[in-house]
């Protein structure tokens, strides 16, 4: 059922009417144009036709969103707005999401063009705070007007500086800025090349690089072209040269960590001092276990001290010794983490189970039920696994109080909540996606309070909007409510596929709300499409395996279509990997090929297999489904269930076991 035929937008203006912004837009006409404006709008931004939106925005006056079309008519000319246009949008649109979205791009470019005055007359009124860049300019504006830098704000632009996947220009103004006035040292700024080298981001590395010598730029493009032929020139001089030398053995890693394995024992093991020598057989060591290369903890061996490496090459130092089983070390990394990585449950399971194998005694297997105590619970994957290894039944939690009628009011005549709900009913799923976090999460600091985000969960599910449903459920802290959490849209679809094929409901339900949170139109950047995020090329060996006849790639996006067609590529999945619930989830991520090569080698038990998965999305999609898998479980069954005994053991296929369906995609 479409949003829109519940509210349409004239039922959403009377909601808005009661709003200050509705106020303020008291001239608008009172019949409510037609979502064809707004939509015409939205094509017109795509093109970049700036006449069409100028000339199509008074038609838009007094639609419920009006004030999405407003944003869109001013972001595409910005650059050219003046002051005084941008300062009229923030007044007529107060309190909303598009004010503080238009504040957040008014920002970027006011520390692009280096108008300070202008965003230091903005940014105190900025609420979201969620963008990276405009804190580099925030704390960029302090240093340029000659202000002290508190350390706090430092350690933040590092971080965000460090978070960055693209070289932006406000936190590499802010980091040389920082750099010249003593607060941040060079060799951050050589840490920073070295996370981007790593990374295949050269662009990146170069202009951190630069910072610290201006002159080095050419040899890190020099590396980027040929690390081991640049490691071939002159002896090493200067500590520029050495740490430039660090990059070059970082990037041969990436590539080829036997043959940096080999540079490093050799010629550059004696002349790098213990941190850089450290970082790189870190590096050698994720490397070699992204390839699963049994000689990956033998690399981390070599590492003096795990204080000398980041949180990232740690975890994939404790993944590489849980691999081997080698315990001692899976203790060492996960100890040597920062406080923030120690506290992420998946290394407070781990190390409790380090803790428990290496127990010589009472006190110490106490200490490590503790640990696990600490996490345990039926939320995500491994505080499912901790309470399993404590012995709790795996159940949905109590439902918390029933939500009261004004909670629910308040929810369904939210102006910011109907405004992204009916954005998403006509199709503009982006907009409405992050107005609705907007509401939820970053309009106020810390965002709604459990019993707001309950209400603001089930206003989303009334209207069928699981994805916001769900989302929104998940967010909440004190409580979880799992028929919430966990809804069973096109029930009586899913459960008769399912069991007509031979595949369990929940692991039906749990693959889908992981693929596409019930969205029936939801479609992927790679094209996959539907309830089952189907890939037509997928799709049509399908059905042609299934003798689905006359099947035409457009009948992907039909619901049943979608259900039958996924299902049974899943089936036929599962049924090759012998029934192994993990292996299937990673082959309909990953394609089938990856966990074939993936489970080879020593027989490890589900978990331990799971996080060596070394692409990091289908990492969190196996746990997540089999996370989802059991929570859907216990709602359809109404017993206690099991993550542990679903996970299994994993290890390579029989000598004498054939492929079932060799051309499975």
């Amino acid at each position: 059922m479409r949003f829109a035929s519940i509210l349409t937008p004239l039922g959403l203006a009377a909601v808005l009417l009661a709003t200050p912004v509705a106020a303020q837009q008291a001239e608008a006409p009172q019949a409510a144009p037609g979502d064809g404006v707004i939509l015409d709008m939205r094509e017109a931004l795509r093109r970049g036709d700036r006449a069409r939106l100028a000339a199509l925005l008074p038609l838009a006056r007094g639609h419920a969103l009006e004030p999405w079309a407003a944003y869109w008519e001013l972001k595409n000319r910005l650059e050219d707005a003046s002051a005084q246009e941008v300062g009229d949008f923030l007044a007529r649109y107060a309190g909303t999401y598009q004010e503080d979205r238009l504040r957040n791009d008014w920002l970027l470019l006011a520390g692009k063009r280096r108008d300070w005055p202008a965003f230091a007359a903005e940014y105190p009124r900025f609420r979201m705070r969620d963008d990276r860049e405009v804190r580099c300019y925030a704390v960029a504006m302090d240093a340029y007007q000659g202000r002290d830098i508190p350390r706090a704000a430092a350690e933040q632009l590092r971080a965000d500086w460090f978070a960055q996947r693209e070289l932006d220009d406000g936190c590499l103004l802010a980091a040389g800025l920082l750099h010249q006035a003593g607060k941040l040292p060079y060799q951050d700024l050589w840490m920073r090349a070295r996370l981007a080298m790593e990374a295949n981001r050269p662009a990146l590395a170069r202009a951190a690089v630069e910072l610290d010598a201006p002159d080095a730029g050419a040899e890190v493009a020099q590396i980027q072209s040929s690390a081991l032929r640049y490691l071939a020139r002159g002896p090493v001089a200067t500590r520029k040269r050495l740490e430039l030398v660090t990059l070059a053995l970082v990037k041969l890693a990436a590539g080829d960590p036997d043959q940096a394995a080999a540079q490093l024992e050799g010629r550059w093991g004696g002349q790098l001092d213990a941190e850089a020598r450290d970082w790189v057989w870190g590096v050698i060591g994720k490397q070699a276990a992204l390839k699963l290369q049994d000689g990956a903890a033998g690399y981390f061996a070599k590492v003096s001290r795990d204080r000398h490496l980041g949180d990232d090459l740690l975890a994939w130092k404790a993944r590489a010794a849980l691999r081997q089983g080698q315990w001692r070390m899976v203790r060492g990394a996960i100890e040597a983490m920062s406080e923030a990585a120690r506290a992420d449950g998946t290394w407070v399971y781990w190390l409790a189970r380090a803790q428990l194998a290496l127990a010589q005694g009472d006190t110490d297997r106490a200490a490590a039920r503790q640990l696990l105590a600490g996490i345990a619970g039926p939320g995500g994957f491994y505080e499912k696994l901790a309470a399993e290894e404590l012995g709790q039944p795996l159940a949905p939690p109590p439902a918390p109080a029933p939500l009261t009628p004004p909670e629910r009011e308040a929810a369904r005549l939210h102006p910011g909540l109907n405004r992204a709900l009916l954005a998403i009913a006509l199709g503009l799923r982006s907009e409405g996606v992050r107005e609705w976090n907007y509401w939820t999460s970053l309009h106020a600091p810390g965002g709604m309070d459990d019993r707001q985000l309950y209400a603001a969960a089930d206003f989303a599910c009334q209207r069928q909007v699981w994805d916001r449903c769900i989302n929104t459920s998940e967010r909440t802290r004190g409580f979880a409510d799992f028929a919430q959490r966990f809804p069973m849209p096109h029930q009586g679809a899913v459960v008769r596929q399912a069991q007509a094929i031979g595949l369990d409901p929940a692991y039906v339900y749990g693959l889908i709300r992981q693929e596409s949170r019930f969205v029936t139109d939801a479609r992927s950047g790679a094209g996959a499409s539907g309830l089952m995020q189907v890939m037509p090329a997928t799709a049509r060996w399908t059905a042609r395996r299934i003798g689905l006849e006359g099947f035409t790639p457009s009948q992907i996006n039909d619901r049943d279509t979608n259900i039958l067609i996924g299902t049974s590529y899943l089936k036929l999945a599962l049924d090759e990997f012998r029934g192994a619930l993990p292996l299937a989830a990673a082959a309909y991520n990953a394609g089938p090929g990856r966990p074939r090569s993936w489970r080879n080698g020593p027989v490890l038990e589900g978990a331990i297999w799971a996080e060596n998965v070394p692409f990091g999305e289908t990492r969190d999609y196996v746990k997540k489904v089999l996370s989802n898998t059991t929570d859907y479980a216990a709602l359809l069954t109404g017993r206690p269930q099991s993550l542990k005994a679903r996970l299994g053991q994993i290890g390579p296929a029989p000598a004498d076991e054939p492929p079932l369906v060799r051309d499975l995609p």
